[in-house]
């Protein structure tokens, strides 16, 4: 979390901005002066600063993915491309379903989607959310145009009408609350008045940050409003993907087995307000599953 640090000399005071991260040496700090004064525009300058921390640690090496993916990709045969993205649709459905309580074991699912072999014993409820999943993950990386409301609370109505049509893309009226979780969603009337906001930030900042911390915040935003009564953490699952896959960077899944630190990141940063502890966290993550193209 970047802060506002004062030193004195003398009879003389100066202000620096102060970010603390951990590296593979240990913790660092990194400084930035203000000036006798702190500026008026403070919050502006911390997110500068660590823009500019975020840009000397981690861009080049989520460039390096970006340029060696599209490198794999030019030499590699359509057919197994598309091999490769049916395998991970099959994995990031599991994972995003598996997440969210489905029953649905990683073989069942692919047994599903691959062969058409309906899982015996299983909720039904499961088995069409997988089905609508994959069919509603290859619609959105075709979509040509870029991230709106209507677009997004159409996506959520395709996932959710053959099993919860009560609330399919709509927006909730309601309070929810997220069980475990120390972060309380915003009351409902607050929700409107949030997703015009979130949508204004988007259009503002789309070009200007970074693919990669740009997916991450549009995760994290969006599904801190929590604009749905249900289907949040999938609904973000996919839209942190559009952005990827939108600039051309690989996607991402983030696995069952790793859901304690997805959500510990995600709940950190809602209550203490802070994007850098997800975005940190985001960036270790993909990093960490596609180095192979570094």
């Amino acid at each position: 979390m970047v802060t506002v640090k004062k030193k004195t000399v003398g009879t003389r005071t100066y202000y620096y901005l102060e970010h603390t991260i951990r590296t593979e040496r240990g913790v660092a700090t990194r400084e930035k002066y203000l000036g006798t004064k702190i500026p008026n525009k403070i919050e502006e300058l911390k997110v500068q600063f660590l823009s500019e921390i975020y840009k000397e640690r981690w861009y080049p090496a989520l460039n390096a993915i970006k340029e060696n993916y599209f490198k794999e990709e030019k030499k590699t045969p359509e057919s197994v491309l598309e091999k490769r993205v049916r395998s991970f649709s099959v994995k990031f459905t599991y994972d995003t379903n598996r997440i969210e309580g489905s029953k649905l074991t990683y073989r069942e699912t692919a047994d599903l989607l691959e062969r058409g072999l309906t899982p015996r014993s299983k909720p039904v409820k499961d088995i069409k959310e997988a089905e609508a999943h994959e069919k509603l993950f290859y619609e959105i990386l075709d979509y040509k145009k870029d991230l709106a409301l209507q677009i997004v609370f159409y996506w959520h109505k395709k996932f959710f009408e053959g099993t919860k049509p009560d609330m399919a893309g709509r927006m909730r009226e309601y309070q929810v609350a997220i069980s475990g979780c120390r972060f309380m969603p915003p009351s409902p009337v607050e929700v409107p008045v949030l997703l015009n906001e979130f949508f204004k930030w988007y259009n503002r900042n789309k070009e200007k940050i970074h693919p990669v911390e740009l997916a991450a915040l549009v995760h994290l935003k969006f599904v801190t409003i929590h604009p749905f009564g249900d289907g949040n953490g999938r609904t973000n699952r996919l839209l942190m993907n559009f952005v990827l896959h939108k600039h051309g960077f690989p996607l991402l899944n983030i696995p069952y087995e790793n859901r304690s630190s997805y959500y510990n990141a995600l709940e950190r940063s809602q209550v203490k307000k802070n994007d850098a502890i997800f975005v940190q966290w985001f960036f270790k993550r993909y990093v960490k599953e596609h180095k192979n193209y570094m």
